[in-house]
């Protein structure tokens, strides 16, 4: 099933940031990209759990498509929030679809997985059993503070599950329309505020966690080189195909909390995979 997409907006309920406890994490995360591909409902539909809706667009040519995004970025300061002195440093990557939960009516994010440059991917791994794989993960990057816009942002991974080259050019500028969506806040709302995850874990049962950070305030990019062979691997994306790129949202940097642990999710799917 698929679902087309009304009118969203940075409402005041998912602006507000919850209180952090416990193994709550705080991060501000630099070099955040959000690159979004255009995919044919039916290839996505099967990697998706079942109590979740593809959230779709309709094209000008009557066509309708679904969205899945690679979103890169730097974790300067990943730290617990009641130890903020404890602190690391590592890069990432997400690999995520936009769908709907059907229980509850909420936009959110179906998280295929999660690359992580940094020994502390055991941890997730084996404690919470996160769908993350240890990768080796490489920024190239120069930002202009004076015009607010990135004259370099490359990033190259090198991982057995999930590799990657990309090369972005920066306008400098906010977007002004996003392809399909009924209005540019629709667009920004769904692909840049999603606050809660789904995945499979890896004993194949579903699991969940929520984040929250402030109305980002990306400018747009576009692709000078994308290689991602994960997406190829799902069947998802031709394998370096630009021509399916809906669209590159780069913001410089942002704080991100992450609500930890993660929870395995117990309802009526939980013995589908």
């Amino acid at each position: 099933m698929a679902e087309m997409i009304d009118s969203l907006q940075f409402s005041p309920e998912i602006l507000a940031k919850k209180p952090t406890s416990g193994l709550d994490v705080e991060t501000t995360l630099s070099h955040f990209a959000i690159l979004t591909y255009l995919v044919e409902v039916e290839d996505l539909r099967p990697h998706i759990h079942q109590r979740f809706e593809l959230d779709c667009i309709t094209l000008p040519n009557d066509s309708r498509k679904a969205l899945v995004s690679v979103v890169p970025f730097l974790d300067l300061d990943f730290r617990l929030a009641q130890f903020p002195w404890l602190k690391w440093t590592f890069a990432q990557t997400n690999y995520r679809a936009y769908v709907t939960d059907m229980e509850t009516g909420e936009h959110v994010v179906w998280f295929f997985g999660t690359s992580l440059d940094s020994w502390t991917v055991n941890i997730p791994r084996w404690a919470w059993q996160l769908p993350w794989h240890r990768a080796s993960i490489h920024f190239d990057t120069q930002y202009d503070n004076q015009q607010q816009v990135y004259t370099n942002y490359q990033m190259v991974t090198h991982s057995q599950w999930a590799g990657a080259n990309l090369e972005l050019s920066d306008t400098g500028r906010p977007p002004k329309q996003l392809l399909g969506f009924p209005n540019l806040e629709s667009g920004l709302v769904l692909l840049t505020h999603p606050l809660r995850g789904y995945f499979y874990r890896r004993d194949g049962k579903l699991g969940s966690y929520s984040i929250w950070h402030d109305q980002l305030q990306p400018t747009e990019g576009h692709v000078k080189e994308a290689n991602f062979p994960l997406l190829h691997r799902l069947g998802l994306v031709e394998e370096s195909d630009l021509s399916a790129i809906h669209s590159v949202l780069i913001q410089p940097k942002t704080d991100f909390t992450i609500y930890l642990p993660p929870v395995r999710v117990l309802d009526k799917y939980d013995n589908v995979t």
